[in-house]
Order: C-alpha cells, then sequence, then structure tokens
C-alpha cells in the first residue's frame, strides 16, 4: 500500500513539473512574438539601446512609422504587448480589445492627427539677415503646393519686424504657411562662444533636435538659400532614408583640387571633400535617440551628450564653426548620412571655376545657396540677380512676365562671369516651378 501510495505522489509530482514547464515555453514564446510585433511595428524594444531604436521615417510632428494604417492590436500586435497579465495569442480579439477600446480610439486619433503633409523648414537668422530671410521665405511659399510650417529663430530685437512682414503678405500667400518664431537659445554653459562660433547664431542649427522635441522631422537652412522648386521635392527626400540615415547633406565640394577640407583641415570631415551644411534635411526624432560613435569616449554619445565636448576638444581647430562639427560627427558615423546631390544645394563654388555640377547640368539648380554674401556684392551678379528677381516680384503678379522674364534679362548681362555663362542652369528648373504654378491657377479659375 505503501509503494502505491509513494508512486502516486511521484507522479503528481512529475505532472506538476511538467506542467510548469509547458506554461514556462508557453510564455516565453508569446514574449518572442510580442518582441518580434513590436519590432514590426517600430515600437521600442526595452531590452537594449541601439536594437531597440525607433526608426522613423515619416515627416512630420511625431513620425510615425513607415506603415500608412493604423495599428491593428488585435491581428498585428498581441493583446500581450498592451498589458503584460494578459497573455493570449496574438490573433485573439475579444473581450480584452472592448476593455481596451478608449486605447484603441487614442491610438485611431493619433494616426489622425499625425497624417501631417506640411513641410517643416527652420531658419536661423541675426543680425542683418531680416530681408534675406523673408526673401528665403518668400521662394519657399511662391512654389511649394503643400502647406509649409516655418521655424524661426531669431534675436528679439527681430521678432516683430518677422512677425509684421510675414502677416503683412497676402492672406491667400499667408493661407499657405504657418509660422512660430523662437529666441536664440544655448547651453549657459559657453553660451557666448556657442553664439559667435562662426556666423552670428549659426550654431543653434545643431540645438534643433534639442528645442523642437515635438518635431520629428526638419528641413534646416541658411539664410542665403533660394528655393527653385517646390520644399515638398526635397522634403520627400525623407523616405528615401534607410534605416540608419538620419540627416541628408551635399558635399562642400566637386572637385577636390579646389576642396577645403581635403586641403587645409586640422579635423576629421566626412568623405573625400567634407560637406555643407547650409541645407540640411533632418530626421530629429533619429537624431534623439541616435548613439553617435566618437574619438572623446569608447562609449556611444547620445545628441545633447556629445555637442559640448566635441566643441571642446576642437574649438582652437575649426574654421567653419558649427559645420566643421558636423563634418567630425559623421566622418565617425557615416553610416548616418544621406548625401544628396549639388544641384540641392548649388553654391559659387560650383561655377566661378567652370561648371563642375554635373546633375545641375542635366535636371538644373534645385536650390541656390548665395553664400559667401554673393546676394548682396558685384562679385557673383548671376547669383545677386536670382536673389533680386525673387526679392522684388510683387505677390500675384503673373510669374512669367514679373518674374521670370526680368530675370533672364538681367542674366543676360552677366555672361562676362563663369557663374553668369551656366545662367541657363538657374532657370531651368525655374521655369518649370513657374509654369506649373501658372498651370494651377489657370485651372482654379
Amino acid at each position: 500500500m505503501r509503494c502505491y501510495l509513494l508512486a502516486f505522489l511521484l507522479c503528481m509530482v512529475l505532472s506538476f513539473l511538467s506542467l510548469l514547464y509547458v506554461f514556462s515555453q508557453l510564455a516565453s514564446t508569446l514574449e518572442d512574438t510580442d518582441g518580434w510585433a513590436a519590432r514590426e511595428h517600430g515600437i521600442r524594444d526595452r531590452s537594449s539601446h541601439e536594437s531597440g531604436r525607433l526608426l522613423r521615417k515619416m515627416p512630420g510632428l511625431a513620425g510615425l512609422p513607415d506603415r500608412g494604417e493604423g495599428l491593428d492590436r488585435c491581428k498585428s500586435l498581441s493583446v500581450s504587448y498592451w498589458n503584460p497579465y494578459w497573455r493570449l495569442p496574438a490573433d485573439v480579439c475579444g473581450v480584452n480589445c472592448l476593455l481596451e477600446s478608449s486605447l484603441s480610439e487614442r491610438v485611431d486619433s493619433s494616426v489622425k492627427k499625425h497624417s501631417d503633409e506640411r513641410s517643416h523648414l527652420a531658419v536661423v537668422a541675426c543680425g542683418s539677415r531680416l530681408e534675406e530671410t523673408l526673401t528665403m521665405l518668400k521662394s519657399a511659399v511662391l512654389f511649394s503646393k503643400k502647406p509649409l510650417h516655418f521655424y524661426v529663430f531669431a534675436e528679439e530685437e527681430l521678432h516683430n519686424s518677422f512677425r509684421d512682414a510675414l502677416k503683412s503678405w497676402p492672406r491667400v500667400v499667408q493661407a499657405q504657411f504657418n509660422f512660430t518664431i523662437y529666441h536664440i537659445t544655448f547651453p549657459k554653459e559657453n553660451e557666448k562662444e556657442w553664439k559667435k562660433l562662426f556666423k552670428p547664431c549659426a550654431s543653434q542649427r545643431l540645438f534643433l533636435p534639442l528645442i523642437l522635441k515635438e518635431v520629428d522631422s526638419l528641413l534646416y537652412v541658411d539664410t542665403d538659400i533660394l528655393f527653385l522648386q517646390p520644399v515638398e521635392h526635397i522634403w520627400a527626400l525623407l523616405t528615401q532614408f534607410n534605416s540608419s540615415q538620419l540627416a541628408a547633406m551635399a558635399p562642400e565640394h566637386e572637385e577636390p583640387r579646389i576642396g577645403w577640407y581635403n586641403r587645409f583641415a586640422r579635423h576629421p570631415y566626412y568623405g573625400k571633400t567634407g560637406i555643407n551644411s547650409g541645407v540640411m534635411l533632418m530626421n530629429m526624432t533619429r537624431f534623439r535617440e541616435k548613439f553617435f560613435k566618437n574619438d572623446m569616449t569608447a562609449a556611444a554619445l547620445q545628441w545633447e551628450e556629445i555637442l559640448m565636448p566635441l566643441f571642446q576638444k576642437y574649438k582652437l581647430n575649426i574654421t567653419w564653426g558649427d559645420q566643421d562639427l558636423l563634418n567630425i560627427i559623421f566622418h565617425h558615423n557615416p553610416e548616418s548620412l544621406y548625401v544628396f546631390p549639388c544641384q540641392w544645394n548649388y553654391r559659387p563654388d560650383h561655377c566661378i571655376y567652370g561648371s563642375n555640377c554635373k546633375q545641375a547640368e542635366q535636371e538644373g539648380v534645385f536650390i541656390l545657396h548665395g553664400n559667401r554674401g554673393v546676394y548682396h556684392d558685384d562679385k557673383q551678379p548671376a547669383f545677386r540677380a536670382v536673389y533680386e528677381a525673387i526679392q522684388k516680384y510683387p505677390f500675384g503678379e503673373n510669374m512669367e512676365t514679373s518674374l521670370l522674364q526680368p530675370l533672364e534679362a538681367s542674366l543676360q548681362t552677366t555672361t562676362h562671369t563663369y557663374c553668369g555663362r551656366s545662367s541657363h542652369l538657374f532657370t531651368k528648373r525655374l521655369k518649370q516651378s513657374i509654369t506649373s504654378v501658372q498651370q494651377d491657377i489657370t485651372k482654379r479659375r
């Protein structure tokens, strides 16, 4: 009798242990399913910094994952992801989904809220850059067909001037954009050095991911930029980023023989000739989440951690300020940069000694960058002609007769310079932009 009792107890213990094993395996499987589903939808994996990064590509205020549809929690994600106490298979949809109906509403409303078609454009203006900045913003509004949001960082004494000027534009033009004006903001430590690092306030661009925390993606441009085609065309390059890329810029030079970085730089720089930061497209969510490799510490650092030590290390060796710091960072993290062609950031360097931007020769100039003050002196009259044509154009007038034709006449007087001889590249894409705008106006009538 005692033997039967011991055998019975042994069977009970073995059965109990078997059940424990089965449940532990089931729980483990469900956890793996949750993690896989979360990764499929771009949801942060809490287990690590790098592999858990949410790789957002879509632009806008929140940067949703690549999928256009909302999350169906019952089919795409297991309920156990949302509530760890519910261990249900991923396909189960029943009372638990009803219990979470309020959460479902929040997810749906979030998807609707962030279907943002706007292009987000930031600029930093200090000193005498008011009129130049307004001309840049004007060029953005003239040719863009989708709405814009301007983030204007300016010294306090310029705020009212910006506000009054933008509100003085015709109502039909104002309907195309929103704007927000911000104070210039630097870390209190070394604030004066940051402000005077290169051009007045230019290094503000380094801190945009930390200031505009609600903005997922952003196009930063210098004040001396002119758009010759809609902003949404460069904005669309965000969708071409791979999973590791977080910024897009153009090379500093196409021709190494006249390159500055490869001949004179006393610090690391990106690629063969460096990069130019006058036009910088950013996925700022990735900026905030990325851990950057560097030459200061073996540990990778996040954006808010790397700027000050990098500045302290190289401040005696940098000539072009914040652009040099960006070159150093992307030298150590080349996988994070998307390089777009020179036609997106066309400067006097591309024509001053003869044409060396092949993409512009084929398709025209998309974005004109009048660096070194060429809009305001006589060194490069072709650049100045484009600036003055856009600046003087009266809103509402026919663009072909009031903008393009006067510009072409002015450019005819600049052929004594190399850039003047390439000025047909300035108007090639501009003509297409103007024709498209005029056709839209005709249709609306």
